[in-house]
């Protein structure tokens, strides 16, 4: 039931469909009623958001707060005991169909699994992935089976979870399938802006991994000042971060996160040294 809410919710309150919607029903109102003011203003209201959130750097002072969350992974980081890669970057059905595999603006996702599974030979490698669509279809992790040799995946090492239809199944599947370690390390693989949700979905779970953030969509923070030669792809971008925020509030909500906005975790400290027993010299 979440996962049908959620996306039906997502396509109403999605700005770029609200705003037209608001127009549309703006010029109806001013046209067929005799609202005529209040329809104008309504459609104005939409023109408007439509132009400030397709031009303007609203989309970026959205989103940077989410892709500067979590740091990027060092270069030299240390080996992790496995790497787990979230689905979303690979167009499913388009890749069934063509059977080539087409990914999309997360696309990074998968390069950066067949990298690090290259850096990391040791490391054992999951790509959780289901259809992500109401009543099934293929998976994105039948597709990187089918084409894991494209991908550049060593097959032999390929661990699949395809049930998964959203970010708190991710986590659970995930953890429920590998069974991790107590202190091992494991990189989790996402886009930057996605990175916060995802984080606390496997801390929830009880999946400690550490954040290895792709795909970014902006530059940092001198973004702000930046104006967007499309408007359409403004609105794109805003329509992913307001999603990404509406997504961390349903899932406070519904209990599958522990925090409103995950961030990194403080370093444990180290234990203070125990007092000398009383009378003893010190040296």
């Amino acid at each position: 039931m979440f996962f049908v809410l959620s996306k039906v919710i997502y396509f109403l309150i999605t700005p770029s469909n609200f705003l037209i919607f608001c127009t549309l029903a703006g010029v109806g109102l001013a046209a067929a009623t005799r609202l005529r003011r209040t329809g104008l203003g309504l459609a104005g209201f939409g023109a408007v958001g439509l132009a400030v959130g397709g031009l303007s750097p609203l989309s970026e002072m959205v989103l940077l707060p989410l892709e500067q969350r979590f740091p990027q992974y060092p270069a030299d980081g240390p080996a992790p005991a496995g790497i787990v890669v979230l689905g979303g970057g690979i167009e499913s059905g388009l890749s069934e169909a063509r059977d080539q595999v087409i990914v999309n603006e997360a696309g990074e996702r998968p390069i950066y699994f067949a990298d690090l599974a290259r850096r990391f030979p040791g490391a054992r490698l999951v790509f959780s992935g289901g259809s992500g669509f109401v009543g099934g279809g293929v998976s994105e992790a039948d597709i990187v089976s089918r084409h894991a040799d494209v991908l550049g995946l060593p097959r032999s090492r390929l661990i699949l979870e395809n049930r998964s239809r959203n970010t708190h199944e991710n986590a659970a599947f995930s953890a429920a399938l590998v069974k991790p370690k107590p202190g091992e390390r494991w990189l989790l693989v996402t886009s930057a802006w996605h990175m916060p949700r995802a984080m606390g979905c496997f801390r929830e779970a009880g999946f400690t991994v550490d954040a290895f953030p792709v795909d970014y969509g902006t530059r940092g923070w001198r973004d702000v000042t930046r104006l967007h030669g499309f408007s359409s792809d403004g609105l794109l971008q805003l329509d992913l971060a307001v999603k990404e925020w509406v997504g961390l509030i349903a899932y406070r909500l519904a209990g599958y996160t522990p925090d409103w906005l995950p961030g990194p975790e403080a370093p444990s400290e180290a234990p203070m040294p125990a007092d000398p027993p009383a009378g003893s010299a010190s040296r």
